[in-house]
């Protein structure tokens, strides 16, 4: 049957082999401390996602989307007389600010076969940030499991602090790093072209203000060069040529399809007349 705690109580644990489950909703940072007989953690004694073992305890990878603890009593260190189940909320996630914003956390102790042997709802959070959810003990030889729910709401740095670890502002930024979400770089797209051999080979941009070559079907007009500049003999260089303006279709009349600059060569004149024959009188 299983012992749903409040805050304070505490169960006696039958088996060493242990899970402990999280159900907040949101995402949340698991971690795991360990402490000696004077309730003090050393640098060596934290589980997180960036490093998730200890002996003894470790914490699932998918620490903020399926928060899980597996926990192997007898292969905690000697020195080790409790360990501390922590829960703080991510930055970044576009989760709850603060605990007291969302529903409480549910944290659920289970033995090795599945079978759950002490529940707590971490009720009463208002502005914090990371608590210590539950506490694993020894006591007189045999562990025991502790309801604690104490919130902090100066965030993980406060709570690491408040156990002893000098380096509390440095490791919980660590943490903060190690669950950060990472955005996939975006690359800009890139059209590509089937040359002749057919492989795609990624186009060419032009540089700028730079004019195409004219192609076969490219009609230049005379005395125009391709950079738009008079190229004909006495030209001048950098005059432009005056644009022609399209015609413009009377009513109803058909659509002009001619090139307004193209120039319509004129037929020849028809050859002059021969003078007619002078006449004199003798």
């Amino acid at each position: 049957m299983t012992a749903e705690l409040v805050r304070g109580q505490n169960h006696p644990l039958p088996h060493t082999r242990l899970e402990i489950r999280v159900s907040a909703g949101h995402p949340i940072m698991a971690c795991a401390t360990c402490s000696d007989e004077r309730g003090s953690v050393r640098e060596q004694w934290l589980a997180h996602p960036g490093a998730p073992a200890l002996p003894g305890v470790e914490v699932s990878p998918r620490a903020t989307e399926a928060p899980r603890f597996t926990v192997d009593l007898e292969a905690v260190p000697e020195a080790v007389h409790q360990v501390n189940v922590l829960l703080a909320l991510p930055e970044g996630t576009g989760g709850p600010a603060q605990f007291g914003a969302t529903a409480a956390p549910f944290v659920a102790v289970a033995g090795q076969d599945g079978t759950e042997l002490a529940s707590f709802t971490i009720t009463g959070l208002e502005a914090e940030t990371a608590l210590v959810a539950l506490e694993l003990y020894r006591r007189q030889g045999a562990w025991k499991v502790r309801a604690v729910g104490q919130g902090y709401a100066g965030g993980l740095a406060e709570l690491l602090g408040d156990q002893g670890l000098q380096t509390a502002r440095e490791t919980a930024a660590d943490i903060q790093q190690a669950v950060a979400p990472r955005a996939p770089r975006a690359e800009p797209a890139r059209l590509r072209t089937r040359g002749a051999d057919g492989a795609f080979t990624p186009p060419t941009a032009p540089r700028p203000n730079q004019t195409p070559a004219p192609g076969p079907d490219t009609t230049v007009p005379d005395g125009l060069s391709t950079s738009g500049q008079a190229g004909a003999p006495g030209g001048h260089a950098g005059s432009q040529q005056t644009p022609v303006p399209d015609p413009a279709p009377g009513p109803g009349g058909p659509v002009n399809y001619a090139h307004p600059r193209r120039q319509s060569a004129a037929p020849p004149p028809p050859p002059a007349a021969p003078p007619p024959p002078s006449t004199s009188s003798c």
